[in-house]
């Protein structure tokens, strides 16, 4: 039985057929094939039942699938065993939501590759929807992205870095006090601040203005700095932009006016030394509010 083998009969299972598998493991499809016979012939018996396209774990095979898990990490766990003290180093893949991509990751990186240049990292845009399942199936080693205060999962284990307010901004032009004529930039629904805004319009009371939706901060910045309207943004995106005058903020006056900056990874996962590292060094920021 093959470490190989065990990666890829755990990942036709989480991606959900062999073609796919092929796909994110970069192997050819007939490999994928083959690694799943051997299995089967050592185990002697089937693993998958394949009804045409439609590929579903026999009964042996469910109760393989909990312990796949258990010695894949087991051998990455006997490899750090062996290297002992050496630098660390592997490869991380890190999910991060847009705006921590763009106003706050950017500040990190570069102090920690510097620190440990033999840790290569891996940073990609989460689909914020299906970051559990993402999790689950090993799509990333970690997550970074901004919730609401107290967010919580029973599937994930969750450190709070840090804090950041939620305020209203306008154009260094415009905002005073926000009138009912002005249009509102919204956050796209998937937004965890969405909830915040609609209560912040909810409890404005009647307004003439437009509410337009837009599908990122930059594009609501650019807008807002343009004298188009207001919106309701995170501190630590429009920081700068409020220091050096392009833009001025207000309070919103309702009681959910925090989101939090958190790191998330699967309860199950064993983590390898370059992720605990990783995690130390971001808590260094934890209770820092943005």
């Amino acid at each position: 039985m093959e470490q190989r083998q065990l990666v890829t009969f755990k990942t036709i299972v989480d991606v959900g057929g062999f073609k796919k598998a092929a796909e994110r493991l970069g192997y050819a499809q007939s490999s994928v094939t083959t690694h799943v016979k051997e299995l089967e012939k050592e185990m002697d018996t089937p693993l998958f039942d394949r009804l045409g396209k439609t590929v579903i774990l026999t009964e042996a095979g469910k109760r393989f699938y909990p312990y796949v898990d258990e010695m894949i990490q087991l051998y990455h766990q006997s490899i750090e065993a062996v290297r002992g003290d050496e630098e660390p180093s592997g490869t991380l893949t890190v999910g991060v939501s847009e705006s921590l991509m763009i106003y706050w990751l950017p500040k990190f990186i570069p102090s920690f590759m510097a620190k440990y240049p033999a840790i290569h990292l891996e940073v990609k845009a989460i689909d914020y929807q299906n970051v559990t399942q993402q999790l689950k199936r090993g799509d990333y080693d970690v997550v970074l992205f901004v919730e609401m205060s107290g967010w919580q999962s029973n599937e994930l284990t969750i450190q709070t870095l840090t804090e950041s307010k939620l305020v209203l901004v306008g154009s260094s032009t415009g905002l005073n006090q926000p009138t009912s004529e002005e249009t509102m930039f919204l956050p796209e629904r998937s937004c965890s601040w969405r909830p915040v805004f609609e209560e912040y319009v909810q409890k404005a009371g009647e307004r003439s203005g437009k509410t337009i939706e837009l599908p990122s901060i930059e594009s609501t910045k650019q807008c807002v700095m343009s004298s188009l309207g207001i919106s309701l943004l995170p501190f630590f995106a429009v920081k700068a932009e409020i220091e050096n005058g392009k833009l001025l903020q207000s309070e919103i006056g309702i009681s959910a006016e925090y989101v939090g900056i958190y790191t998330a990874y699967h309860k199950n996962k064993w983590l390898p030394a370059c992720l605990t590292i990783f995690l130390e060094e971001l808590s260094s920021v934890k209770n820092k509010e943005l």
